[in-house]
């Protein structure tokens, strides 16, 4: 099944609030150079890898509606939107929903006390749903959302708001193999890791921090923010191709390539 991934270009991006430790009014996004960041991934994607990108039209006030990532969870047929934690994201929502329901998906909504920021707290590997907590997503999500798919979720803790989604700790590389930074998650959360995951590859901190875990995973090929040299030189010991590319004025707002992309496993309506 072809793999598509949905984007929304950095026309309103900006660091207009503060909701994570990476953000500071005070430290502003270079507007073109971000446009340049963003035009090189989704360029990686689809003439590179060959990837189909379909894009959303991005609005204004909306500054973090380029992380897609955070827009929802897709399974089968149905579009699971996000529960923003904060009020600033919520009006994102209503732009994703009616772009998926334009396309016959099955719009299905939590309760709106469980918090839920999508893909960036949900992620697949070895056949199982992990879910990250509690920073943005509620731990009670996870079991409306195993609920809604019929596939458990496990959750795991993360313990530093640094790393305040799991795909900005966690990256899963293939069914049996992940890469992960420890510190990011309590001792309950990586014994839950090491149970279920045959591999499990750490990154260093300075990795870490260049949000070396937000990488995006086509098959053996990886996209990662670049400088990310010891995890990348380790990807490329163990097969994988791996494309680095400059997505600083991202990591200004807590995101890089991951948070960039919402990956749509079919999509044939568009």
């Amino acid at each position: 099944m072809e793999m598509h991934v949905l984007m929304c270009p950095p026309a309103y991006y900006g660091i207009e609030y503060e909701i994570n430790p990476w953000m500071k009014r005070s430290r502003p996004t270079n507007h073109p150079l971000a446009q340049q960041q963003w035009h090189a991934l989704y360029h990686i994607l689809r003439d590179q890898l060959d990837l189909q990108v379909s894009l959303i039209e991005p609005r204004p006030g909306l500054p973090d509606m380029v992380f897609t990532a955070n827009a929802g969870f897709v399974w089968d047929n149905k579009f699971i939107p996000s529960n923003f934690r904060h009020a600033v994201r919520r009006g994102e929502v209503a732009y994703f929903q009616e772009w998926f329901a334009s396309r016959n998906y099955e719009i299905v909504k939590l309760p709106e006390h469980n918090y839920f920021e999508g893909e960036g707290d949900l992620l697949m590997c070895a056949d199982i749903l992990f879910g990250g907590f509690p920073y943005r997503s509620s731990g009670s999500a996870h079991r409306d959302l195993a609920e809604i798919i019929q596939r458990k979720v496990r959750s795991l803790r993360l313990i530093s708001d640094w790393f305040y989604h799991l795909d900005t700790c966690f990256c899963p590389l293939s069914p049996n193999e992940a890469v992960y930074y420890p510190a990011a998650f309590d001792s309950d959360a990586l014994g839950i890791l090491k149970e279920y995951i045959a591999t499990l590859i750490p990154v260093t901190e300075d990795d870490a921090r260049r949000f070396a875990c937000n990488a995006i995973v086509i098959g053996k090929n990886v996209i990662i923010n670049y400088g990310c040299s010891q995890i990348s030189r380790r990807l490329e010991s163990l097969n994988f191709s791996v494309f680095k590319t400059p997505l600083t004025e991202f990591i200004k707002a807590g995101g890089s390539a991951k948070c960039l992309v919402l990956k749509i496993p079919h999509l044939d309506k568009s």
